[in-house]
């Protein structure tokens, strides 16, 4: 299967971006007449032609939709950025390719990394989605200050993966279907007391993702597994 994405489709765009159009016409050698799938990142997967195989503005009508069924359980990570941006890409990226709604990125008391451009997370997302054949592409949210954070979140079941091995309560046993679940990953310096009590006091329950301690963005992909794995 071809994927291109092509956000503004429901405003009526039926021609590929210059970078998309580059890659159908110059690269994977594409005619008039062409079938591709075109999404709009909103869980719609259309079968398409070429009508223009411009390298430029390539044009496409659209023949049939086949929309991505929804998964049941909303997967929302909370994050705060590592230093290291390449394995923030590479968690953004993984993330998308098992599937997640949203992630959102926090400032935190011990955080390394307090400035993020979400463009090139965005553009690792995009294709991540495309290369695993999803048509939903998640939100990506700009970072904020934990605080902030805590002020606007209105999620039903929201927990904080916090390094405390005498807490029995593992994320995959209070996984609630059907329900937005929200999940909050700290720096690799974790949270701090204050921070904890801040997120308890807001409604976050403290939960284990297991007896190894993992990395920042190693924790994001396992919670995101989880959700994935038990939000069914």
């Amino acid at each position: 299967m071809l994927l291109f994405y092509q956000p503004e489709l429901t405003n009526g765009v039926k021609h590929l971006d210059a970078d998309e159009s580059r890659h159908a016409v110059k690269v994977l050698r594409l005619k008039e007449g062409s079938h591709i799938h075109v999404t709009d990142g909103h869980g719609n997967l259309y079968e398409a032609r070429i009508t223009d195989e411009n390298h430029r503005k390539c044009g496409f009508e659209l023949l049939q939709n086949h929309p991505e069924q929804a998964f049941r359980t909303y997967r929302h990570l909370v994050i705060a950025p590592t230093k290291n941006m390449d394995r923030m890409e590479w968690l953004v990226e993984k993330a998308t390719e098992i599937g997640v709604d949203r992630i959102s990125l926090i400032k935190c008391s011990n955080s390394e990394r307090t400035v993020v451009k979400t463009d090139r997370l965005i553009k690792k997302a995009v294709s991540a989605m495309k290369q695993s054949l999803k048509a939903t592409l998640p939100q990506v949210d700009e970072i904020v200050s934990f605080k902030n954070y805590l002020q606007n979140e209105t999620a039903q079941q929201k927990f904080i993966a916090y390094v405390d091995f005498e807490n029995p309560v593992e994320l995959q046993t209070v996984i609630h279907p059907g329900e937005e679940n929200v999940v909050l990953i700290g720096p690799e310096g974790d949270f701090s007391p204050e921070e904890l009590q801040m997120a308890l006091d807001s409604g976050f329950r403290k939960v284990s993702l297991g007896t190894s301690r993992l990395r920042t963005e190693t924790a994001g992909l396992a919670a995101v597994h989880l959700l994935n794995l038990f939000g069914k």
